[in-house]
């Protein structure tokens, strides 16, 4: 006892131990992955170090929502450290392990990192991971990292030409952010999609909504952060190359000048300052203000060499063409459109486009209708490129669509199967309750019946103890007659005599006295005789008996059988209870019954006898016998067992084939 108490409360504190553990460990997983946050305090190395701890502490514990999360936070600082082999490790495998656990969260995250990996990498790619995670941020109803997603498609969609994707894009971005709180990072995407329509609409030649568009994404920067002069200035110059395209050359000029009063941008940033330069001269040019030409052209076009950034020429090369060519300066203008259209090559087919139109309106006939035809053939590839482009996306769309409706059409049949599966079960309970009821009814009319048939034996021997008790008050009465009348009579008669001749001493005297002797030894057999009847025919318990006997003479009569029936008459029947007297009359009956029904026998003996404080009951056949093993236990043996139950007995089947049965019971006197 000591030792089982010992290994249950060892057992206890080890599992309170082991949750203890485990719980310490969740705390430290969740407090690591906090310090990976802390971006002001921590170095990126030290929010590395503790985003490695989480990783292993959450695959000791086997966690894997917080393996995901240790991921994605590692592949965030990979990226900050622009270490992209394992970004992408760390974002695949979390992608992988959130797939299968359905973590729709971290699939969002995932996705969107990807997204935004690739943007500037492969575009199709891009486009397929952002546009999964918009739908996997729609179904979290999560409208802030939706709409943030949904500017990275927009601005795909507007730099594959896509224009009027990339509006609509933008458009259902804006409405989510409209319905989030106004703070500082709904401002700062606000700000975004403003601008980016500005693009389209500028793109469009649209310039009124474009203009609208500008200023409102100016607004925006102010109400974000009025000190961020970098950004203004860019939005700024947007606005301006979009006064200027419209013939609003007033409006352009005063934003260009407005950006270039800041003596400090030259210095800060020498590569819009000469965009900027180049837009403002451009503006003069158009506007028919020749005084600072070329020189502002050459002046941007110095700058730019000066720092290396080579693509920025382009436009400004294509625009001293033109300045040339508006002065019939066409040496100059054709140094200057072969200088961009061989720039142009290197990096943007949309500037070698702008190139070759205007070498084809530089040219000779000849050259400008070679320049031309180029002109045609690359404005059809880059159409059909676009074409391609934005049927690619279509398909992806479609694809994923797909996918979304495919899984729909799964969770439906998940949720039917689960459904038809519940009415199943609900059905099959219902039928086996109904079964089970009707079993339990059947069971209990068969008790019923049972009690019946009971009640009735017991009234049978109640009837039979009365006939008994009946017989017995009779025999009382005659046996009192017979004494009172006879025997006292003659007791008395024969004590007078005796009185009269008790002082005579004749010889006659002495033979009567011997005769009335003799009548009183006489007397005295009559009186044991009657003491004897009264002792032998009315033992205790022999109703029973009675009964029993009864009903093998009956049964044995009908199946026509000879029977011997042996009886202990140390059992006294009147101390056993009611109850174990029927099962026994109930066990002979269902015995016999057998007995004819299967065993062909021609003899039973039963036999009861008493062995410490035991009946033991033995019938016995001289049947055909069968095989124990394999016989088969049918209703009515289940019946006897069920009794022997109830009176807590035991019952023993022998048998041996043609030679006979023999069951033997044992019943407790309780």
């Amino acid at each position: 006892m000591n030792i089982k108490f010992y290994l249950l409360l060892l057992f206890c504190s080890y599992a309170s131990f082991s949750q203890e553990v485990i719980n310490h460990n969740l705390d430290s997983i969740q407090y690591y992955l906090a310090k990976t946050e802390n971006t002001k305090f921590s170095t990126i190395d030290k929010r590395l170090h503790y985003a490695n701890r989480a990783k292993i502490l959450s695959k000791n514990e086997q966690i894997d929502s917080l393996i995901v999360k240790s991921y994605i936070t590692l592949s965030s600082i990979y990226s900050e450290k622009n270490n992209n082999k394992e970004f992408l490790y760390y974002n695949h495998n979390a992608l992988k392990l959130a797939y299968k656990i359905k973590d729709s969260i971290a699939l969002a995250k995932v996705n969107k990192n990807l997204g935004y990996y690739y943007y500037n990498r492969v575009i199709d790619s891009a486009y397929y991971y952002d546009d999964r995670a918009e739908k996997l941020f729609n179904a979290l109803k999560d409208n802030y990292n939706r709409a943030v997603v949904l500017l990275d498609i927009a601005l795909i969609q507007k730099q594959e030409k896509d224009l009027t994707g990339s509006e609509l894009t933008s458009i259902k971005g804006l409405s989510l952010l409209d319905k989030l709180e106004e703070t500082k990072d709904v401002i700062k995407y606000q700000l975004h999609f403003y601008n980016n329509l500005g693009h389209i609409f500028k793109i469009l030649e649209q310039f009124d909504e474009a203009i609208f568009y500008y200023k409102k994404s100016i607004d925006k920067q102010n109400e974000f952060d009025s000190s961020n002069k970098v950004m203004l200035n860019n939005l700024k110059n947007n606005l301006a190359v979009t006064y200027k395209d419209a013939s609003q050359y007033d409006y352009a000029l005063n934003q260009l000048n407005e950006i270039l009063d800041n003596k400090n941008l030259k210095n800060e940033r020498p590569d819009f300052y000469a965009l900027v330069l180049d837009n403002y001269a451009h503006a003069l040019f158009l506007s028919n203000n020749y005084e600072k030409l070329p020189n502002l052209y050459l002046k941007a076009l110095k700058i730019c060499d000066s720092i290396g950034v080579e693509s920025y020429t382009v436009i400004i090369n294509q625009h001293l063409a033109q300045y040339y060519k508006s002065f019939n300066k066409i040496d100059s203008a054709k140094h200057y459109a072969y200088k961009s259209k061989e720039i142009s090559e290197k990096y943007s087919k949309d500037d070698l486009l702008r190139s070759l139109l205007l070498l084809s309106q530089i040219e000779d006939d000849s050259v400008a209708v070679k320049y031309y035809d180029k002109y045609i053939k690359l404005n059809d590839s880059l159409i059909k490129n676009e074409r391609a482009t934005r049927k690619k996306f279509t398909r992806i769309q479609y694809e994923t669509n797909q996918i979304e409706q495919k899984n729909k059409q799964i969770t439906r049949e998940r949720l039917w199967l689960l459904i038809i599966s519940i009415i199943l079960v609900v059905t099959s309970l219902l039928l086996y309750i109904v079964i089970t009821q009707r079993n339990k009814n059947r069971q209990l009319k068969f008790i019923q019946q049972q009690q019946e048939a009971n009640e009735e034996i017991y009234n049978l021997m109640l009837s039979q103890n009365e006939s008994i008790e009946e017989a017995r008050t009779l025999e009382k009465q005659r046996i009192s007659e017979e004494l009172h009348d006879g025997v006292l009579g003659r007791l008395f008669g024969t004590r007078l005599s005796l009185d009269s001749l008790n002082m005579n001493n004749s010889a006659e005297a002495i033979k009567t006295r011997s005769q009335y002797i003799d009548e009183l030894k006489t007397i005295e057999q009559d009186i044991r005789k009657v003491s004897h009847e009264l002792n032998t025919d009315f033992v205790s318990g022999s109703g029973f008996i009675d009964i029993i006997k009864t009903l093998v003479e009956t049964q044995t009569n009908v199946y026509k059988l000879e029977y011997n029936l042996d009886h202990d008459g140390a059992i006294i029947w009147d101390e056993i209870s009611n109850k174990t007297k029927i099962h026994i009359y109930r066990i002979i009956q269902e015995s016999l019954h057998n007995i004819y029904k299967h065993a062909n026998a021609s003899i039973v003996d039963i036999n009861f006898k008493l062995k410490n404080k035991v009946i033991c009951l033995t019938i016995t056949d001289d049947g055909l016998g069968f095989n124990v093993n394999k016989a088969k236990s049918g209703i009515g043996l289940k019946n006897m067992n069920s009794r022997i139950k109830e009176i807590d007995g035991t019952i023993n089947i022998t048998s041996k084939e043609n030679v006979g049965t023999t069951v033997t019971i044992e019943a407790p006197i309780a």
